[in-house]
């Protein structure tokens, strides 16, 4: 799966891993765009300037996403709660290497104050 990130921001070139701004919507396992094309932008709000544009998706990749869910929920289910602990340890710990980029993404799209930013990752 390759996922290509345009940063455009000049505060999210400041990204350590610029990939973590993706572009693209997470549907069913993979990246997705809309299929007519249409993007939302996302803008900062303290200055507007564009931060990417996102995908506008209407119910179809919603219905899509709720469908694989149920489908792949039975699979989590059947793993051990060994497997699935080290599933959710792995997250934790991509999420905590990550953290500085997370809250500097959260501070750029939502204005918030970085600390509480980072506190909220």
């Amino acid at each position: 799966m390759t996922v290509h990130a345009k940063p455009v921001d000049r505060r999210v070139v400041a990204l350590k891993d610029p990939s973590l701004l993706v572009g693209q919507a997470y549907v069913a396992g993979e990246w997705i765009d809309a299929p007519d094309g249409r993007t939302i932008p996302v803008t900062d709000p303290f200055d507007g300037a564009l931060i990417r544009t996102v995908p506008d998706l209407g119910p179809d990749a919603a219905r899509r996403a709720i469908d694989t869910a149920h489908a792949v929920q039975k699979d989590w289910a059947r793993r051990t709660a060994k497997e699935r602990s080290a599933i959710l340890r792995r997250w934790y710990e991509l999420i905590l290497a990550n953290a500085d980029d997370l809250a500097l993404i959260l501070t750029t799209e939502q204005g918030k104050p970085l600390p509480e930013a980072k506190g909220e990752v």
